[in-house]
């Protein structure tokens, strides 16, 4: 993968091709950033950069016969570690190893993509995938052997936040004293949730949420999108270009989201001291906990969202509003007076509390109902 490839982050460019060419490569380092902010394209095109000997700050100097089998990521001495979960294909004991093919082709045309799309493409919406102890086996067996080319041997660990406390444990003495010329490469959206045994073992790179002109830029380079509606997207993106290419594609899930947070909100207001409302609400809840359980997290997500650009919109900052609801009668406008700062960390926590007990497999009925009846209390506060 080229670095021109990778939207953006001409510092992180220079930093990464700076340090390689002055041989002054850190063994772990983490990449943590947002979904769509770039962090897996600018890992596989600094693997590439470090395994295939390139110079001049691209991937196009080196040795011809590594770069073409790093555009097809086949290359011997690069390895991928990624969420994965029991599906049709893998009954027991699902690893990486087991989804190679899907894996590749995941990142040749979605390199942007989101955790929910990669669990899309293998199928298990409704589970909780995982990088478990089998998984770090396979990690520290491959590892454990020498470089096919010689050269370095480089662990990509995608989504690093979903190690397992075993996984975690096992590959914390390889991360610590790895092999000669191995590099760890890890990826995460949630830096926290790396267990601190392990980050403090990483240098840390900080990636920024894509700014409006270079995900405009990539629209009408990459998907020959005119100007005008390339901007207005990036606007709606809010820093995410895989956001921006659902906008795009008409694929990004946010009109049902939308639907269910307009439904949601307006029998919470209708809740108080009406029995009729609560029903509503109980039906909400059963409506969206037959979904399955990264949906669940990805719309109330996609509620916290909701309920920023409300605030925002109350207190008169609309530069910084992306949303635009489409549904007829529903105006931000007009819903932004119920968000204020008297609330929105009470909406906030429960939220985050709701997304919590799902990831740990709770009963989201209950879940959804409870943060319901939470909810009603919130928007009527004064």
């Amino acid at each position: 993968m080229l670095f021109s490839e990778v939207l953006g982050l001409p510092h992180i460019k220079n930093h990464l091709t700076t340090t390689a060419e002055k041989g002054r490569v850190p063994h772990a380092q983490l990449f943590v950033g947002s979904s769509g902010s770039g962090t897996l394209p600018m890992a596989i095109a600094y693997a590439q950069y470090i395994l295939c000997q390139n110079t001049g700050g691209e991937n196009n100097s080196g040795i011809e016969a590594c770069n073409i089998k790093m555009n097809k990521l086949s290359h011997p001495d690069l390895h991928f570690a990624f969420p994965v979960a029991a599906n049709d294909k893998v009954k027991k004991n699902p690893v990486s190893g087991n989804f190679l093919d899907e894996w590749r082709q995941f990142v040749e045309n979605e390199p942007y993509g989101s955790l929910f799309d990669w669990y899309q493409k293998l199928g298990i919406e409704n589970k909780q995938g995982q990088i478990g102890v089998h998984e770090a086996q396979d990690i520290v067996k491959s590892l454990s052997l020498k470089a096919y080319e010689g050269g370095y041997k480089v662990m990509i660990i995608w989504m690093a936040e979903k190690m397992n406390t075993a996984c975690a444990n096992k590959l914390l003495k390889l991360i610590e004293e790895p092999p000669k010329d191995t590099l760890f490469l890890l990826i995460t959206e949630e830096e926290e949730n790396i267990i601190q045994t392990i980050r403090s073992r990483c240098q840390t790179l900080h990636f920024p949420p894509l700014n409006e002109a270079v995900i405009a830029e990539g629209l009408m380079k990459n998907e020959a999108c005119e100007e005008q509606k390339a901007l207005t997207i990036a606007h709606r993106a809010n820093g995410n270009y895989s956001t921006a290419l659902d906008i795009l594609q008409n694929n990004s899930g946010t009109e049902q989201f939308e639907e269910w947070f307009i439904t949601w909100v307006r029998s919470a207001f209708k809740a108080k001291g009406n029995k009729s409302a609560i029903l509503d609400l109980i039906s909400w809840s059963e409506t969206i906990a037959a979904t399955g359980r990264e949906t669940q997290k990805k719309f109330l997500l996609f509620c916290q969202d909701f309920f920023r650009q409300a605030l925002l919109q109350n207190y008169k900052t609309e530069s910084l509003v992306f949303m635009q609801p489409q549904t007829k009668g529903f105006s931000l406008e007009k819903f932004a007076p119920f968000v204020s700062g008297n609330n929105i960390l009470g909406i906030n926590k429960e939220l985050e509390d709701a997304i919590y007990h799902i990831e740990r497999n709770g009963n989201a009925k209950i879940i959804l109902t409870d943060l319901s009846i939470k909810l009603t209390r919130l928007l009527h506060s004064k």
